[in-house]
């Protein structure tokens, strides 16, 4: 029974660190990964700049598989070349091993020591790092001190864990060890296989490094047993990496994970071959049978992955080019969009501000698109082009596709979202992502319109067309604003854009009066008002729209005042916002005082026509 004690203590302990690092990981990455994205931009063709940042990387976020899985994300997206990502691959591989030279702090534990050292003993560590991490949790309340909370608790778990396995491990019988690991020692490729096996499990190399440095509190471990583990996990690991960056990825992104795979497979040729040389030459005799603590682990681990990539870092070209001809390029026609598309990569769910950069850029691009169309179609409305016409058609197709596309990876992205302003970014590009496809499908609506006089050869009066660049002109506007609001995360302009939607209400209502008074008046043909009706309603409906985005730019910038959509809407309209009457008073006047103009200069030119002769000589009538 004590065994069975033993064997649940030891897996319990192996859970926390797992569990502990898992959360450190994902805070950091979650927390910084915008940052650590524009770090990753800055590279180079310089490997040297390229490697440095890989390991800094690596070394704050404590996992090579993010590393690359991120610098896969971004050569997927042509952020990066594939070239350029050679440096960060060998930088991750060398920054992984930093968490093998923390967790080595175990060895203090094993020297008894009873001086200052006696706080960097895990047994010390995890309370301190557990009661400061709930402090900063629970108590304190500034920004991201919630973040700071879940590191420290994760660190505190960390080393928890590792003190469970610790003393664990001390109960099992020293005979255990002993014939396990003398196996390896004897049959390095078991070892091998062992390292590799349960690093794939794992997909951790930390962890399984992690794992053996806590082992090595049995004082059973020799150099020769732990050489051929570590040199496995180097393989298991990759493998996990190439796993996760194959899935729903270009052939670019494939490269740099088949890229890490061969780097991977050299280093450990490379570790087998100098390991035999110096064993035949007699170079490690003293230190071959000699039994291990944490601290040489880390100090093996590091040193293998530091003289690899230093060797190897001047093959990163040829690995390259091997991996392109081992991973064919995509055979699928690539469209205008198609590079943003490919940058919705499942590779970022497990840092979501990668992932919401993503959105951000093709939600973006449908705005643009939209924007673009709109303008497209009221030019047609004063000169009909057929080209400009299809121009519409194709980029409405676009903007359907780039709107599925997004819809469906913010509900992938959705399980994956924790944190607070995650949840309301997410919010935000859930309502805009629909917003952006409405303002294309209008321009196709006012595209029919212009096709539908082109066709009848009709026009619309010189009253009517000078009124509705008047509206467009406040239509325009208002686009701007809404680009403005969501391109740039502008409260100022989103703020604009309420006022100028009801004098855009006003306008379509007046533009309206004076159809049907020129309709009356035989001024304007009678077939001409289902078209000018349904351009009013679509040009009504574009300014709704811009509204809607100023509202979900507004709620997502002051989330902490706890406003709505609805509540932001009824405070404006009920005459109580002062800035919003000035602002809709100025601009209301502005319009319609141009509109009073067209009415006056048509009325001029009215009355100038009336006091000309009729053509049979006699005085014109006056009625």
């Amino acid at each position: 029974m004590s065994i069975v004690i033993t064997v649940i203590s030891l897996l319990g302990g192996l859970a926390m660190f797992l569990y502990g690092m898992k959360l450190m990981s994902n805070t950091i990455k979650e927390s910084s990964s915008g940052a650590l994205k524009k770090v990753l931009e800055t590279v180079t063709n310089n490997p040297i700049k390229a490697f440095l940042l890989g390991l800094l990387v690596t070394a704050v976020i404590q996992s090579s598989t993010a590393t690359i899985v991120i610098t896969a994300g971004l050569v997927s997206a042509g952020v990066l070349k594939v070239r350029q990502s050679v440096g960060i691959i060998f930088g991750a591989n060398v920054g992984t091993t930093i968490t093998g030279q923390i967790i080595r702090l175990i060895d203090i534990n094993s020297e008894g020591s009873a001086s200052w050292l006696d706080i960097f003993k895990p047994s010390t560590l995890a309370p301190i790092s557990l009661t400061v991490g709930v402090i900063f949790f629970v108590f304190l309340k500034f920004k991201n001190s919630d973040k700071t909370g879940s590191v420290l608790i994760g660190f505190g778990i960390l080393f928890s864990g590792l003190n469970s396995m610790s003393l664990a491990v001390a109960q099992i019988p020293q005979d255990f060890f002993k014939h396990m690991f003398s196996s390896f020692g004897s049959n390095p490729f078991l070892g091998y296989l062992a390292g590799a096996g349960v690093a794939f499990i794992l997909q951790s190399s930390s962890a399984t490094i992690g794992i053996l440095q806590t082992l090595s509190a049995s004082g059973a471990l020799t150099f020769s047993a732990i050489t051929p583990i570590i040199v496995g996990v180097y393989l298991g690991d990759s493998v996990t990496t190439a796993i996760v960056c194959f899935i729903g990825t270009k052939a670019d992104a494939k490269r740099v994970a088949v890229t890490n795979l061969i780097f991977n497979f050299l280093k450990s040729v490379l570790v087998i071959a100098g390991m035999l040389i110096a064993y035949y030459t007699h170079l490690l005799d003293r230190i071959w049978n000699n039994k291990v603590n944490a601290g040489v682990i880390a100090n093996t681990n590091s040193i293998f992955n530091v003289a690899s990539a230093i060797l190897l870092l001047p093959l990163g070209g040829i690995m390259v080019k091997l991996a392109c001809k081992i991973v064919k390029d995509d055979k699928i026609k690539r469209g205008r969009y198609d590079e943003k598309l490919d940058a919705l990569s499942p590779v970022f769910f497990s840092t979501p501000a990668l992932a919401f950069k993503s959105c951000y850029e093709v939600l973006l691009s449908m705005f643009l698109a939209s924007k673009a169309n709109i303008q497209k179609a009221i030019g047609l409305l004063d000169v009909y082009d057929p080209s400009i016409a299809k121009e519409i058609e194709e980029e409405e197709d676009n903007v359907d596709v780039m709107a599925d596309r997004v819809s469906n990876y913010l509900v992938q992205l959705s399980p994956h979202i924790s944190t607070d302003l995650h949840v309301r970014i997410l919010d935000e590009y859930y309502k805009v992502v629909t917003e952006f496809e409405r303002l294309s499908d209008h321009s196709m609506n006012i595209k029919e319109v212009a096709a539908e006089l082109h066709n009848n050869n009709t026009a619309f009066s010189e009253d009517a067309k000078q009124e509705i660049a008047v509206l467009t002109d406040a239509i325009y506007r208002i686009l701007d604003y809404a680009q403005a609001a969501f391109e740039k995360r502008d409260e100022v302009a989103a703020k604009h854009i309420e006022p100028l939607e009801e004098v855009v209400d006003d306008l379509v209502n007046a533009l309206k009066e004076n159809h049907l008074a020129r309709l009356r008046a035989g001024r304007c043909n009678v077939y001409m008002d289902t078209g000018f009706s349904n351009l009013m309603s679509d040009l009504e409906r574009i300014s709704d729209v811009c509204s809607n985005i100023g509202v979900a730019t507004v709620v997502r910038a002051e989330a902490k005042l706890e406003i709505n959509s609805h509540d932001y809407i009824s405070r404006l309209h009920s005459g109580r916002d002062e800035e919003f009457n000035d602002e809709y008073t100025n601009a209301h006047l502005e319009f319609f005082n141009r509109l009073a103009d067209i009415s006056a200069a048509s009325a001029a030119s009215a009355a100038a026509s009336a006091a000309l002769p009729s053509p049979d000589g006699q005085p014109p009538q006056v009625l």
